[in-house]
C-alpha cells in the first residue's frame, strides 16, 4: 500500500528533548519529510464537524475543505478527544502543516474497521482537507517554514544580487563570512552585507568546511578540502528566497 505508520509519541520512547508535542504534529512532519500524497489521521469521530457532535445534535460532518480555510480552527475548537492529547484542533493544524508539502489530509474514525483499506480503494470517508500547495513548491515551503536555521552566511553584493534575481545557486565564492556550527544538510540563512535576510537553504558542507572554501571559486573546493561534495554551496532546488 505504501503506507507509513507513525509511532505513538505519547509513550515512554518520547522525551522532552525530542518531543514534537502530539501525534498529529509528528505525523504531519513525517508527511513533510517524505512528501506524502495523503496523511490519514484516525480519531474517535467520523471526521471534522462544524460543531462538537458530542454536545450538538445538529452538528454536520464537513466532507471536504481546504486545509488552510481559516474557519476550520473555529469548527475544531479546543476540546480533546479520547484518542488525542490535543483534540480536533491539532488535527486541523497538522493538516495545514502537511499541506506545505502538497499532502492532503483525511480525518476518519479509528473505531470503524477497514477505514484505511476503503480510502485506498477510493471511497470518500470522513473529512478530506485538501492541500493548496503544488508538490513542486512544497519542498521549499518546508525548508522555509519548518526547519530551524543553524547558521548564517554573509554574502557579498554580487552573490546577493544573483540570489535576488532568482534561479541561481549559491556558490562559495560569494560568501564573505560564516556564522554558526552547522552540519551538511542543515538549513542556514543567507544575509546581505548589511545583515538583511535574503534566503534560506540546505547547505552542502558543514561549518568548518564552509569556512575553508568561503570566498573561493568552486574550482578550488577539491584542492582546499581534498574532496568536493557539490560545486554549489546551496543548490537552487534547496534555496528559498525570503
Amino acid at each position: 500500500m505504501g503506507a507509513i505508520p507513525v509511532v505513538n509519541e505519547n509513550d515512554t520512547t518520547a522525551t522532552e528533548e525530542i518531543r514534537f508535542g502530539d501525534n498529529d504534529t509528528l505525523a504531519a512532519l513525517v508527511a513533510n519529510l517524505i512528501e506524502a500524497d495523503v496523511l490519514v489521521i484516525l480519531t474517535d469521530q467520523q471526521g471534522l464537524y462544524d460543531k462538537d457532535p458530542r454536545s450538538h445534535a445538529d452538528a454536520k460532518l464537513i466532507p471536504v475543505a481546504q486545509a488552510n480555510d481559516p474557519r476550520l480552527e473555529s469548527f475544531a475548537g479546543e476540546a480533546a478527544s479520547q484518542l488525542s492529547r490535543g483534540g480536533m484542533k491539532t488535527k486541523v493544524l497538522a493538516a495545514q502543516r502537511a499541506s506545505r508539502s502538497g499532502t492532503h489530509t483525511v480525518i476518519v474514525s479509528g473505531h470503524t474497521p477497514d477505514q484505511i483499506i476503503q480510502l485506498a480503494a477510493g471511497h470518500s470517508l470522513g473529512t478530506l482537507l485538501t492541500a493548496t500547495t503544488h508538490a513542486s513548491t512544497a519542498r521549499k515551503q518546508w525548508i522555509a517554514n519548518t526547519l530551524k536555521s543553524q547558521g548564517t552566511l554573509w554574502l557579498d553584493n554580487g552573490a546577493a544580487h544573483a540570489l535576488k534575481s532568482g534561479g541561481r545557486s549559491l556558490l562559495a565564492v560569494g560568501v564573505s563570512k560564516v556564522e554558526g556550527g552547522f552540519s551538511r544538510g542543515d538549513m542556514v540563512t543567507c544575509v546581505s552585507a548589511h545583515g538583511t535576510p535574503l534566503a534560506s537553504g540546505l547547505i552542502n558542507y558543514n561549518a568548518a568546511d564552509t569556512r575553508l572554501i568561503a570566498g573561493h571559486p568552486s574550482e578550488q573546493i577539491d584542492a582546499r578540502l581534498g574532496f568536493c561534495n557539490e560545486a554549489e554551496l546551496i543548490h537552487r532546488d534547496n534555496l528559498v528566497l525570503l
